[in-house]
C-alpha cells in the first residue's frame, strides 16, 4: 500500500477488520462499492461493504470513513445494518471492475484490471484514481510494456468497455476462497444475473457444487441451467444427493431426466430414491450418505470417519451400525453410537459392545413434524431413517429440518428490524 494515507488500493484492504472510534470490531471488508460517473471522469468511491457478525453484508459510505492503514478501518460507528442492496449506477470493485477489459489509450493494446486505487482529494471526496493492470495484448510500441506485465496508469488513460461485455471472474474468486460456501453464496446472490454466472463459470466442480446448496432455489436453477450438460450433470454429482433431489424438483421434467442419465448410474440412483418420497416426508429431507459401519468396526476406525472434512458436524455426531450391505438400503440396522460414546471407549473396542439400541429408527413415510419432535425431545443431531423391512436408507439432521421449517426464500431475506450499530443511515 501506498504511504499516502489518502490513497488505498483496494485488494490489498480485503478482510481488514473494520472498527469504530471506541474499538469495537464492526465486521471485515469485504468490498469497494464505486459510482460510474461516465467516461470523461473517474468513479467516485462512495462507501465500503462490510460483513457483519451473522454474515451479512453492510453498506458503511465514505464520509463515515475516518481512518484507513494496512492493518484497520476505522469509521464512526453511524452505519445503518440493513442488509447492502446495489442501487443505480453503483459498481462493485471487487465482484465488477476486476478482471475486466480495457484498451489502452496510448494504442499498445489491451489490459486487465487487477486492482484499483482510490484516492481522497481536498474536499474530502475518494475517488478512483488509478488502476492497478496486467497487459494482455500481442505486442506492443512501448518496449518496457510486454504482453503479461504488470503496471499502475490513471484511470483516464484507458478506455473502458461495456459492463455488458464478458468479463472473466479470476480475480474475484480468488480474494474470496477463505470465504466459507455459505459466505460466498451471499455474495454471488448480490450480484447481476451476468456476473453470478461467470463467477460459477471461473469455480471448480466441488466448490460451485458446494455454493449451489447454500444459494436460493431460483439462483440454482439459473447457474445450473446456464452450465453445458456434461458439466452441469459432474456439479450434481458432487453435490449431497439430498441437495441434488432439491435441485432438480426444480426443473422441468425433461431437463431433470437428461441430466440423470449424464450422472454416474450410481449417483444418479441415490438421488432418483429420494425423488421418489413425498414432499414432507422424512425420505423427502433425509441423506442418503451418512457414517455407516458394522458392528465388528472399532471405536479407532469410527473415529477415523467422523474425521473427515466434507462432513458436517451433525453427519459427524452419529455412527449407525448395520449389517452389510453398508451402503444405503443397507442391511438390517442396529442401531448407533454417539460421538460422546467414542470419546469414553478405548481404540479397540468394537461398536456392536457400545451401540445403542434404545433410540428408535423412524419410517421413511414418517411425516416431517414427527421428525422434528423427535429430534428435539432427544436432544439429538440425526435421526437413522429406515424402509419397511427395516433397512437404512439414510439419515435426517437437524439443519435439514430447519430448511424445510424455514420460508422457502430464507437465504435471501433480510432481518425484520434493521437496527443501527450507534445510530445513523446510509448518509
Amino acid at each position: 500500500m501506498s504511504t499516502n494515507p489518502t490513497r488505498v488500493f483496494v485488494a490489498r484492504l480485503l478482510g481488514l477488520d473494520v472498527f469504530d472510534p471506541l474499538g469495537d470490531r464492526l465486521g471485515r471488508l469485504r468490498d469497494a462499492v464505486v459510482l460510474d460517473r461516465g467516461p470523461a471522469k473517474p468513479p467516485q468511491a462512495v462507501g465500503l461493504v462490510v460483513e457483519v457478525p451473522g454474515k451479512k453484508r453492510v453498506f458503511v459510505p465514505m464520509t463515515r470513513v475516518t481512518s484507513i492503514d494496512p492493518s484497520q478501518i476505522i469509521c464512526t460507528g453511524l452505519v445503518n445494518l440493513r442488509r447492502f442492496e446495489q442501487r443505480g449506477a453503483e459498481m462493485l470493485v471487487v465482484a465488477e471492475l476486476f478482471d475486466r477489459r480495457l484498451t489502452l489509450r496510448d494504442g499498445s493494446g489491451g489490459a486487465t484490471i487487477e486492482d484499483i486505487a482510490m484516492e481522497k482529494n481536498r474536499s474530502g471526496d475518494w475517488n478512483v484514481s488509478q488502476i492497478f493492470i496486467r497487459r494482455g495484448g500481442v505486442s506492443s510500441p512501448l518496449r518496457s510494456l510486454r504482453r503479461g506485465e504488470k503496471l499502475i496508469i490513471d484511470w483516464l488513460d484507458a478506455y473502458h468497455g461495456d459492463s455488458d461485455e464478458p468479463q472473466a471472474a479470476t480475480q474475484f474468486v480468488a480474494q474470496h476462497d477463505d470465504l466459507k460456501a455459505a459466505d460466498f453464496a451471499d455474495a454471488m446472490h448480490e450480484m447481476s444475473d451476468k456476473r453470478r454466472l461467470e463467477v460459477a463459470g471461473e469455480l471448480q466442480d466441488q466448490r460451485l457444487a458446494d455454493i449451489l446448496q447454500e444459494l436460493p432455489d431460483d439462483d440454482q436453477v439459473q447457474i445450473l441451467s446456464s452450465l453445458d450438460r456434461e458439466r452441469a450433470a459432474d456439479i450434481l454429482e458432487e453435490m449431497d444427493p439430498d441437495d441434488a433431489a432439491d435441485l432438480l424438483n426444480e426443473l422441468p421434467e425433461a431437463q431433470k431426466e437428461e441430466l440423470l442419465q449424464l450422472m454416474e448410474p450410481d449417483d444418479a440412483e441415490d438421488v432418483r430414491r429420494l425423488l421418489e418420497y413425498e414432499e414432507d416426508t422424512a425420505g423427502s429431507l433425509m441423506t442418503t450418505v451418512p457414517v455407516i459401519l458394522p458392528p465388528e468396526a472399532t471405536v479407532a476406525e469410527a473415529l477415523a470417519h467422523v474425521r473427515r472434512e466434507e462432513l458436517t458436524p451433525a453427519l459427524a455426531s452419529s455412527i449407525f451400525v448395520c449389517r452389510p450391505p453398508l451402503e444405503t438400503p443397507t442391511g438390517r440396522y442396529l442401531g448407533v453410537v454417539h460421538i460422546q460414546q467414542l470419546l469414553r471407549y478405548p481404540p479397540p473396542e468394537p461398536l456392536g459392545n457400545i451401540v445403542d439400541t434404545d433410540l428408535e429408527p423412524v419410517g421413511d413415510q414418517a411425516n416431517v413434524s414427527e421428525v422434528s419432535r423427535i429430534l428435539a425431545t432427544y436432544n439429538l443431531n440425526s435421526l437413522p431413517i429406515v424402509n419397511s423391512d427395516g433397512r437404512l436408507v439414510g439419515a435426517v439432521t437437524v439443519d435439514d429440518v430447519l430448511d424445510h421449517l424455514l420460508p422457502d426464500d430464507w437465504r435471501a431475506q433480510d432481518d425484520d428490524a434493521p437496527g443501527t450499530k450507534r445510530g445513523g443511515s446510509y448518509g
